[in-house]
């Protein structure tokens, strides 16, 4: 009898724990749905989701009740005035100029190494030929044949190598990748930037497609058919922007100057001036020079490898003949000289150097542009804020806000003017 009733009583208090813990697993679930804080404008609809959720729970109370975000959230509303839209079409564009600052990376290392796997290559072969010539001239027997001819078609494969890379100029096209890969992660951050603290809209995303084509457009990737010319007949500063539009009002001031002021206008203007008179022109006569010295060093590689493997196939056992000795002397000292100017022209990087100055001079045309495009704009709003604006200038020029002002009230009252840019 006792046994019974301890039985009864201990399927009474395992009835009434289960219960309780189902209870309070109810309770803890319920918790779970009223946490978050759902924001919609319809509200009416948040019983019959949470009635639909206990339902579902009320099937099948074992497994672990999570509210989907996606059955919770409503697509016609935007959050805090954002339109994910346009927010989505800022991240695929991100996306395309993360890859192409890959893509320009890895070619601008590729075209690096042809310079100096080119460079190489082509003075072990000349001097190679310019030693077979020596020795063909200085001896007699049946391997004078053959050294004439293992020195001409080493001189001939020099010449076509070197007319093949004098054309592509292997340097310069480094450094246009570099500083394609440059830019790209440039506008890269600032894609960032507008997404983590600004309020981007259709004009941010429009502003951004424009500067990744014009990217495209400045430096191509191809070699044939695109490349950009490496010999012109005037030299023009890099351009790799679109061109400026009338910018859409952000926001505006209680007193309507956006951080302009008559002064600061004064400024920009002076700014301006120096850059066009002084650090644009000096760059673009140095790229002159440069372009000049790779004309002349590109012509003279092939015109004395040539003249050398002339030379190398006239030459004749018998040293006591004259005609012996130019055609010796063409082919040894045609293919030393050859490889001095193939290293002073490649190793010396002289394509690299000019298309560096011309990115110079496009970096101060665009300066220029920028300085100029706030100062047209009569709607100061439209503006880029002025204290901002002053503060970009003054990092890209590699100067203080005070340095800054001081070149410009000097600028106009110095004989000398100064460099505007302390950055190169």
């Amino acid at each position: 009898m006792a046994t019974l009733q301890a039985s009864s009583f201990l399927r009474s208090s395992c009835t009434n724990a289960n219960s309780s813990s189902s209870s309070r697993r109810r309770t803890n679930i319920t918790a779970k749905i009223n946490i978050p804080n759902i924001r919609t404008n319809k509200t009416s609809q948040l019983p019959m989701l949470i009635s639909d959720q206990l339902e579902q729970f009320a099937i099948n109370p074992i497994e672990e009740l999570v509210l989907s975000p996606s059955r919770i959230s409503i697509h016609d509303t935007n959050v805090d005035g954002l339109d994910p839209l346009v927010i989505e079409k800022l991240y695929v564009i991100k996306e395309a100029v993360a890859d192409r600052v890959e893509m320009h990376k890895n070619i601008g290392e590729q075209r690096s190494q042809w310079n100096s796997m080119f460079l190489t290559s082509i003075n072990g072969i000349t001097l190679a030929a310019a030693t077979m010539a020596g020795i063909a001239a200085s001896s007699s027997g049946d391997s004078v044949l053959g050294l004439k001819m293992s020195s001409t078609i080493m001189y001939l494969a020099a010449t076509g190598m070197l007319t093949i890379i004098n054309t592509i100029q292997p340097s310069q096209l480094a450094e246009e990748q570099r500083n394609a890969t440059r830019l790209f992660q440039d506008l890269y951050n600032q894609i960032e930037t507008t997404l983590s603290i600004g309020h981007p809209s259709g004009i941010d995303v429009k502003e951004a497609m424009d500067r990744v084509l014009s990217l495209d457009k400045a430096y191509p990737l191809p070699l044939l058919g695109v490349m950009l010319e490496k010999f012109p007949s005037s030299v023009e500063p890099a351009v790799w922007w679109p061109q400026q539009r009338r910018r859409h009002t952000k926001s505006v001031n209680n007193n309507n100057w956006n951080g302009w002021n008559s002064k600061l206008e004064e400024e920009m203007k002076e700014i301006m001036g120096v850059l066009e008179r002084k650090d644009q022109e000096e760059y673009i006569n140095l790229g002159k020079k440069a372009l000049k010295l790779n004309k002349f060093l590109a012509m003279s590689g092939p015109l004395l490898t040539g003249l050398a493997a002339i030379g190398s196939m006239f030459i004749e056992s018998d040293s006591a003949s004259h005609g012996s000795n130019w055609a010796a002397m063409l082919g040894i000292v045609g293919g030393a000289l050859a490889s001095v100017v193939n290293t002073v022209e490649h190793g010396g990087q002289v394509g690299m150097v000019f298309e560096m100055y011309r990115s110079n001079a496009g970096f101060f045309e665009y300066m220029k542009e920028s300085i100029e495009s706030n100062l047209m704009e009569t709607e100061t709003e439209r503006r880029e804020n002025g204290e901002v604006f002053e503060m970009k200038v003054a990092l890209k020029l590699g100067r203080s806000l005070s340095d800054l002002r001081n070149l410009a009230s000097s600028s106009s009252s110095s004989l000398k003017e100064k460099f505007a840019s302390k950055l190169f």
